[in-house]
């Protein structure tokens, strides 16, 4: 086959700069069982960052994958969770999906429920429609905007 005349041949990735995101340490709490579980690399920086959701807080499965950099790839968040052993102190409780959901709650109710009892315990409320408010309890928290001083 001919190639049209004038037009030239790239590969797929040709002129996309790649972004190596910067390695990113476990904790040192983390059990060790984790550290070989996470040996992927990728694993270890989707661990570390949700290892730094604090209390009271929550993220998105696609803001863990950003802040991992991992930019769009929201789904290896939730396989790299899954992989979790039962009883793990990471806290995977504060990821949620999109929208605030409990993602779990359709796979498995009883986990959804056992995620919801974990973050009410740490304060964070749900709506009517069992959804958390991410511009109140997301992190990291949207800064505020600065109120205009008077004079």
């Amino acid at each position: 086959m001919r190639k049209a005349a004038g037009r030239r041949s790239r590969a797929p990735h040709a002129g996309v700069r790649r972004m190596t995101p910067r390695p990113m340490r476990l904790p040192a709490d983390l059990p060790l069982v984790h550290r070989r579980s996470a040996a992927s690399g990728t694993h270890a920086r989707i661990l570390a960052v949700v290892a730094r959701i604090p209390p009271g807080r929550v993220a998105t499965y696609g803001g863990v994958a950003a802040r991992a950099g991992l930019g769009g790839q929201a789904r290896l968040v939730g396989y790299a969770l899954h992989a979790l052993p039962e009883g793990s102190p990471l806290p995977w409780h504060r990821v949620l999906g999109a929208a605030g959901r409990l993602s779990l709650m359709r796979l498995d109710p009883d986990a959804g429920l056992r995620q919801r009892l974990r973050l009410e315990r740490e304060g964070v409320r749900f709506d009517g429609r069992g959804r958390v408010d991410l511009a109140r309890y997301g992190w990291p928290r949207a800064p505020r905007a600065k109120r205009a001083q008077a004079d």
